[in-house]
């Protein structure tokens, strides 16, 4: 066997042992990330189409992008401040995906800053995934039994990554997912709330008012990355796309997960809380 073959198959081995099980891009969709990043931001916009409506209330752009012959898609938006009764902004969008790299949960597309028609915006990389969550349950497909231990737990993430980051428009338009049903999050501009609902208490809980919402399973690396988040540490990841007060609202809600989670584990014991 050659030197190299074995090199690349350790390569590959390596990757998968560090890469979070949890992640719901795969491994060769991962290690692409930088990659996509620099797309993004290097990329000719070669074509334009706005979206409107009910469904995409901050009139985002459709961009299509070309750059040494690679053409893709990317989602392209700038709201800031009160639109239609909510605080919208752009960072946030940006300030989501780099959570989101830091917490190893890998279910948020490429985001970078783009500027587009001489304003400074969030550019997505575009997801051709199979459904949404909304047409799933319009067309009434019911989750494979093989695929449902995973799918619950995927729901348990997004729940502990919403009560991070204050996601308060987690509607079933922007729960993708692939046809192997591995989800992907999209749609960040209505998240790091700071007023003070925002700091006292979780969205999802016991107490949700559609029902018991909880964070029943996470995996014990994520709930160790959220337990370290300091000022500092989330200063250092996010830069200037969460100010001062965004920050310490993040701080607070950290605590209101670890007291969440050492409540389940308290009643349910840690082996079944914890994984």
């Amino acid at each position: 066997m050659k030197k190299s073959f074995i090199v690349s198959i350790l390569s590959i081995v390596l990757l998968a042992c560090t890469l979070p099980s949890f992640a719901q891009f795969t491994p060769e969709e991962l290690a692409e990330r930088p990659k996509w990043e620099e797309f993004l931001l290097n990329a000719d916009i070669v074509g334009k189409r706005q979206m409107g409506g009910r469904e995409a209330v901050t009139n985002p752009w459709v961009l299509t992008l070309e750059l040494n012959g690679v053409t893709k898609q990317a989602l392209w938006k700038n709201p800031e401040g009160q639109m239609k009764g909510y605080v919208e902004g752009w960072k946030y969008e940006i300030a989501a995906y780099l959570f989101d790299k830091y917490l190893g949960l890998n279910m948020v597309p490429p985001t970078v800053e783009k500027r587009f028609q001489g304003s400074r915006g969030s550019c997505q990389l575009w997801v051709d995934s199979w459904k949404s969550l909304r047409k799933i349950k319009e067309e009434k497909i019911k989750v494979p039994s093989i695929k449902i231990f995973n799918y619950n737990r995927d729901i348990y993430l997004q729940r502990a990554f919403d009560n991070l980051i204050a996601n308060e428009d987690r509607h079933q338009n922007n729960y993708l997912f692939m046809e192997d049903w591995r989800m992907i999050l999209i749609d960040h501009s209505r998240t790091f709330r700071t007023g003070k609902k925002w700091k006292t208490e979780l969205l999802y809980t016991e107490k949700n008012k559609e029902g018991p919402m909880v964070m029943k399973e996470l995996p014990r690396a994520l709930f160790e990355k959220i337990k370290a988040l300091s000022y500092d540490v989330i200063k250092g990841f996010v830069g200037e796309y969460l100010n001062d007060e965004e920050i310490n609202a993040v701080l607070a809600r950290k605590e209101l997960i670890i007291k969440e989670i050492d409540r389940l584990i308290q009643e349910n014991g840690e082996d079944q809380v914890l994984y």
